[in-house]
């Protein structure tokens, strides 16, 4: 009976190890933004995040299919543009749905949205570097919901292997310098994009 219980123990034990080296890592991407030093246009800006973008999270399969990384960069997002457009915009206002914003006496809506995550490991691509790459559909709305601007832009980010004690550490870095990167572009082209000057063009 001694040896039975032992044995059971045992399998419980391997089993536990086993299930626990096969799971999934959650990496939830954390950094600073630092305000741009830009001069802010003189419009007020309704900004709305839908849950696909608040709740954003990437997976990231091994080459035998199995699931390694959860990158979770949602809230790193919502942070990021809430520091970069008030300090583009004369006045913003963050709304939880598009019904508040007829009422709220803005000039347009901001609504963006991440359409593609890529994540490039070293383990994978023999490079020493961690990279990461979004794509980015930034849409700007009348107050009413109709199209003035759709456009897209792309972020790239990466950090050297040698930086980093962690895999973890290295993809939430790589993924700042990408979202750092989306700030400066995003600042310093939003007015160049045509159907945008246009725009403020005709107002």
């Amino acid at each position: 009976m001694k040896n039975t219980g032992l044995n059971h123990s045992v399998l419980l034990l391997l089993l536990l190890f086993g299930l626990g080296s096969c799971g999934v890592s959650n990496v939830v991407i954390d950094g600073s933004f630092p305000t741009p030093n830009i001069n802010k246009m003189p419009i007020a800006i309704a900004v709305y995040y839908d849950d696909a973008l608040k709740d954003f999270a990437y997976l990231e399969y091994s080459e035998t299919g199995k699931e390694e990384y959860n990158i979770e960069s949602g809230k790193s997002h919502v942070q990021l543009f809430n520091v970069v457009l008030p300090a583009m915009f004369d006045r913003v206002v963050f709304v939880n749905s598009m019904e508040e914003v007829p009422t709220l006496g803005v000039d347009a809506v901001f609504a963006p949205a991440i359409e593609e995550f890529q994540l490039a490991l070293p383990a994978k691509t023999k490079l020493d570097v961690f990279e990461v790459w979004i794509k980015y559909n930034m849409r700007l709305l009348t107050p009413d919901g109709d199209y003035i601007a759709d456009w897209v832009l792309t972020s790239y980010g990466k950090t050297p292997t040698e930086t980093f004690r962690s895999i973890e550490a290295a993809i939430n870095d790589a993924a700042v310098v990408a979202l750092r990167d989306l700030a400066s572009s995003l600042a310093l082209s939003f007015n160049q994009v045509p159907e945008v000057r246009d725009w403020l063009n005709s107002r």
